[in-house]
């Protein structure tokens, strides 16, 4: 259900909408069952140590980051592919994709500890999708790379290319703890921390502010966030990798 909250009455800010309009940040802790064409799912042990299980009727394929896989029945088909391009060695990206088919189970699990959430693409938009944020999509669902500008490559926090996810299934993605989604009504505005992003569907500009952000640690405290702007959703992860990375290097470094 909705998380509806009751904004105060008062003076009409821009982007803040106004009344029952606003929509609270949304996050899911059960588990999250469901099917598609070939097959169902199962979302459990949400928050942290998420796992994803699959059942594949027979013929049915889904594509796969390499390495996810926890188990499998022996009567699903696992095949390999590589596709190698100058534009995926440069940015770093995944070169290769597992294909699970059935009929059987697949157990597939993210590297971090996080949350899995889905998108489901009914073939009439596009998301942007962090390239760490993919884990497993069915047939039908069209992954490309894409350039951001070079701004946007440099403080959205997800490089110079992304993920352009369209076509029509579904999309499971990977989170660095738990997942919430925002949803944006037209016109209203919303500042998300550039290290917190996963996917997104709505425009965003870069924005400085007083305090936080990529930069934060410079004296001035100033740094630069993404303000989205509605209508569309935004996913956001509620760790930071880059942050979780510095604090471990620099306990690591006092222990020494």
């Amino acid at each position: 259900m909705a998380n509806v909250m009751k904004v105060p009455q008062g003076p009409s800010l821009v982007g803040v909408p106004q009344g029952g309009q606003f929509v609270g940040v949304q996050a899911t802790t059960q588990d999250d069952v469901g099917t598609f064409n070939g097959g169902s799912y199962r979302i459990s042990h949400r928050d942290t140590n998420s796992i994803l299980t699959i059942q594949l009727a027979m013929g049915c394929p889904i594509t796969a980051k390499p390495g996810v896989m926890i188990a499998m029945s022996p009567s699903v088909m696992l095949k390999g592919n590589i596709k190698f391009s100058m534009k995926k060695l440069l940015i770093g990206g995944e070169m290769a994709h597992s294909t699970f088919t059935g009929p059987g189970e697949i157990l597939l699990a993210p590297s971090t500890l996080g949350d899995i959430s889905i998108l489901r693409l009914a073939g009439n938009e596009t998301w942007s999708v962090g390239r760490d944020a993919f884990l497993a999509c069915t047939q039908g669902v069209v992954r490309e790379y894409k350039s951001q500008s070079i701004s946007k490559a440099m403080f959205s926090g997800e490089g110079l290319f992304v993920y352009k996810i369209s076509g029509i299934g579904i999309l499971w993605m990977s989170t660095f703890g738990a997942v919430l989604r925002k949803d944006l009504v037209d016109g209203e505005k919303y500042i998300i921390d550039n290290g917190h992003l996963v996917a997104w569907n709505c425009k965003y500009v870069l924005e400085r502010i007083a305090s936080g952000g990529i930069i934060s640690g410079i004296s001035s405290g100033e740094g630069l966030v993404c303000k989205f702007t509605g209508p569309g959703s935004v996913f956001m992860q509620t760790r930071n990798t880059a942050a979780f990375s510095a604090f471990m290097s620099g306990n690591a470094h006092r222990e020494v």
